[in-house]
């Protein structure tokens, strides 16, 4: 990791939650930016995402989400 690196802790069910807006703002061609640089950012974010995270493969991936968002919610 270089000095110009920075590392973000997200329990696995804040990452899921993150994971899914990311994915359904991206696909919807919504996501919230005021510059190209912000949408690089934010794919790079779902890519890394993406790799680590096994639940948007899984058959039960709405019902681990809506589980997710509930302990996000419990935890916040």
């Amino acid at each position: 990791m270089s000095d110009d690196d920075v590392t973000l802790t997200l329990t696995k069910a804040e990452a899921l939650v993150l994971f899914e807006w990311l994915a359904r703002t991206d696909g919807a061609e919504s996501l919230p930016v005021e510059d190209p640089s912000e949408q690089q950012v934010l794919w790079r974010i779902e890519g890394q995402l993406e790799k680590v995270l096994v639940e948007p493969l899984r058959p039960d991936y709405a019902e681990l989400v809506a589980d997710a968002r509930r302990r996000v919610n419990e935890a916040g």
